[in-house]
């Protein structure tokens, strides 16, 4: 996993240190999913992450309702095949945004999974 851009750096360093985990486990989702690289950018002000083979949607990383979220496009069913597969995991909000605690344990393994759904999201749906 490379360094951010310094534009992805400076917003990321105005979030909380719990993002950084996220921002690697997106890395290591795309690895496995074999959706690497990742484009890194940002979208809304917020760090944002792009498959190369336009296999999936974009992810972003941000803070919503004072906890680090990630947030998927609206236009997507992915909320709900998160909540179907982690009903208990995380909190949920809308059709976008899953909420992680800022600090404490948090199922690592279940958020690389749906970082993967959502890095294989257009790719799925054409099987």
């Amino acid at each position: 996993m490379e360094d951010p851009p310094p534009d992805v750096a400076a917003a990321l360093a105005a979030l909380p240190s719990r993002v950084m985990d996220l921002r690697a486990l997106i890395f290591a989702a795309a690895n496995a999913t074999g959706t690497a690289p990742l484009t890194e950018t940002l979208k809304w002000g917020q760090p944002a992450y792009l498959p190369a083979k336009r296999a999936g949607t974009t992810l972003r990383l941000g803070v919503d309702a004072g906890q680090p979220t990630l947030f998927v496009p609206c236009s997507t069913n992915l909320l709900d095949r998160f909540r179907d597969a982690f009903p208990t995991e995380f909190t949920y909000s809308g059709a976008r945004a899953v909420h992680l605690p800022a600090q404490g344990p948090f199922p690592q393994a279940a958020f690389q999974q749906i970082a993967a759904m959502a890095l294989t999201y257009h790719r799925d749906k054409r099987r």
